[in-house]
Formats: C-alpha cells, sequence, structure tokens
C-alpha cells in the first residue's frame, strides 16, 4: 500500500478565483462611467476638477477634456483584460502573455498609486477622529468638503487596482505553472523561505516602524505646546482652533501604525496575547495582518509619489522644516511595509490547501 503526497495539479476553484470576474466587472462599471463623463463633459473629478486643487497628484498634467476618454479606454480595456484571465489554465503564446500581463500591471499600478495620492492616506488616518468626533461636531470641518465625490473616486480606484492586480498575479501563476493560490512552482526559492524571511522582514519592520513613530513625534510635540517645524503663532492658532489636538490624533494613529507594524515581527503578531480578552493564546488569522498592512502600504506608496510630484514640495528656500521633513522618509516607509508584510505572509502561510505544497 503506498500514499500519495504528490501536489494536486487539479485543485478545485476557491474565492480568490472570483477575483478576475470581480475585477473585470468593477472596472468596467466605471469604464462606462468614464465614457459617460467624456460624452457628456461633466463628473470628472481629477485635475483643474478636483475641489482640493490636485497638485499633489500626477493627474494635474492630463487635460480634463482628455482625462475621462482616456480612463474610459483605460478601464474597459482592463476589464476585457481581467475576462480573458477567467479562461482555461492553459498557457498562451508568449507575446500575448506578456503583453496581457503588461497592460494588466501597468493600469492596476496606475489605479492603486497614482490615482489615490495623498488624500486616501489622510482620510485614513482623520477617519478615527471623525466618527468619533462627529456627535461632538469636532474637528471644526465641513464633512460635506472632506467627503467629496474626488475623494470617492479615489478610493474607487484603489479598489479597482487592487482587485486588478490580484486577478494579473493568479493569472500570472497559473500561466506559469504555479499553484496561482501560494505561488510556490516546487522550485527551492531561498529567500522566500521563512527562516529567511524572518531575517529580511525584521530590518523591513523596523524600518516601516521609525517613519511614522518620527512623525508622530511632531504631532505630540504641538500637543504640548512645542512648536516643532512651525512658528510660534501658527501653534497658537491651531491651539485656539482646536486643530492641534487633530493633529495629535493623528499621531497616536500613527504611533499604533508603528506598534502594529513591529507586531509583523513580534510574537503577539502571531498570537493573540494576555490582553486580548476571549483570544488569549489564538493563532492570529494571517489575513487580519496582511489585509490593512497591504492596504497601508498602498495608501503610502501612493501619497509618496503625490508629495514627490509636487513641485513645492521640493522648495527649500526657506529652510528643511521639521513638520514635513519625515513626509520625505515616506517612500521607504511605504516599500518597508510592503515587505514586511510579504515577509510575514511567507512566514505564517505554511502548507497552501490548494497544491499541498509547503
Amino acid at each position: 500500500m503506498t500514499t500519495n503526497t504528490a501536489p494536486n495539479r487539479h485543485p478545485a476553484p476557491g474565492r480568490l478565483d472570483r477575483l478576475a470576474p470581480a475585477a473585470a466587472g468593477w472596472l468596467g462599471l466605471w469604464g462606462l462611467l468614464a465614457l459617460l463623463c467624456a460624452v457628456t463633459g461633466a463628473g470628472y473629478p481629477f485635475g483643474a476638477n478636483d475641489p482640493r486643487g490636485g497638485e499633489a497628484n500626477l493627474l494635474r498634467l492630463v487635460p480634463t477634456d482628455l482625462g475621462p476618454p482616456l480612463f474610459a479606454v483605460l478601464l474597459l480595456g482592463a476589464a476585457v483584460a481581467a475576462l480573458a484571465m477567467t479562461g482555461p489554465a492553459r498557457r498562451p503564446a508568449r507575446p500575448l502573455r506578456t503583453l496581457l500581463l503588461a497592460y494588466a500591471w501597468a493600469v492596476a499600478f496606475v489605479l492603486a498609486v497614482v490615482v489615490p495620492d495623498v488624500a486616501v492616506l489622510t482620510i485614513l488616518g482623520y477617519l478615527p477622529i471623525l466618527i468619533v468626533g462627529a456627535p461632538f461636531g469636532w474637528p471644526p470641518v465641513d464633512y460635506a468638503d472632506v467627503f467629496t465625490w474626488a475623494l470617492f473616486a479615489r478610493f474607487a480606484a484603489l479598489v479597482g487596482g487592487v482587485l486588478l492586480a490580484g486577478a494579473a498575479l493568479r493569472w500570472q501563476r497559473r500561466t506559469a505553472g504555479a499553484c496561482p493560490a501560494c505561488g510556490r512552482d516546487g522550485v527551492d526559492h531561498g529567500w522566500t523561505s521563512p527562516a529567511s524571511a524572518a531575517r529580511w522582514g525584521r530590518l523591513a519592520a523596523w524600518t516601516a516602524a521609525t517613519v511614522p513613530a518620527l512623525y508622530a513625534v511632531t504631532r505630540f510635540a504641538w500637543a504640548v505646546g512645542v512648536p516643532l517645524g512651525i512658528e510660534r503663532s501658527f501653534l497658537a492658532e491651531m491651539r485656539e482652533s482646536g486643530l492641534v489636538w487633530a493633529g495629535a490624533g493623528l499621531g497616536g494613529f500613527a504611533l499604533v501604525g508603528a506598534v502594529l507594524t513591529l507586531g509583523l515581527v513580534q510574537r503577539w503578531g502571531e498570537r493573540f496575547p494576555r490582553w486580548t480578552v476571549g483570544v488569549v493564546g489564538r493563532p492570529v488569522p494571517v489575513g487580519l495582518a496582511v489585509v490593512p498592512a497591504t492596504l497601508v502600504a498602498v495608501a503610502v506608496t501612493a501619497a509618496s509619489l503625490g508629495l514627490l510630484a509636487t513641485p513645492d514640495f521640493w522648495d527649500f528656500s526657506g529652510g528643511l522644516s521639521l513638520a514635513t521633513a519625515p513626509m520625505l522618509l515616506w517612500p521607504f516607509w511605504g516599500v518597508a511595509l510592503g515587505a514586511a508584510t510579504y515577509a510575514y505572509h511567507l512566514r505564517r502561510r505554511g502548507a497552501c490547501r490548494r497544491c499541498g505544497r509547503g
């Protein structure tokens, strides 16, 4: 009697196999809306039509009359590409596969990184404050000016980019003979082993935690009356309006994010610690750490690109301010957080339920 331990080469479809049709539907819907904008000449929320000005967004370089038809072509083309990735698991001709993957990854990058800019990261940081303070009328902002059509379109682009990237990654693996779920192909890749990922993941995690911690220091300094990187008169105005406490809340959010980032390389990031009532000692679901960390990594990278593409950001004629200096490190933050998250995934993924490898 023998036991067959070979990986399953013809696994049953799973939930992640719905990424491609989901991406096709989402991108197709927004492609039709972009086409409607092109026909009617109304509704395009970027560039000169952005109520926030859109200076920290590369889409400011695209004329508003060209934007809608350009997005319609990109989105509808990406929807067709996503539909093509739902076909049978056979390897297409190499030029076609290369072209399809290049187009899908390029559009995913534009949607997830170029379109969102710093607005998405900002709202993610302020959202807890806005939710808690809404019943008390604090912070003193007009919510209609915060949650705009332009902001909603940025989040929609982010969702579309992530869906398309997931669909492209799975199809890329499937057509290369690897497991579409875990990417394993039966070849030993030393840097993806748990031991190797633990080494380079630790460096990435500490780097990703340091940057938001430095950002939090400036906001906490303002809260206690220290004008770190700003004029004392400006600090007095913020204290009078109460905005300094909103900044402190954002600093607290950044500090919590830094601590959670360290959880990617700590034992309490793998098993719930003693202070988590009801789940003490249970394994932390991998997705509970990977999904939000990936979202923040993408948002930070998008914010970094928007800031670095803004001419005023590089104006140091008045000297380098300690209030904005930590933002110069944001590109390293996004890359490091993405690397730390991937290392965590490699260490925790275990054997693949679909192919049996690992």
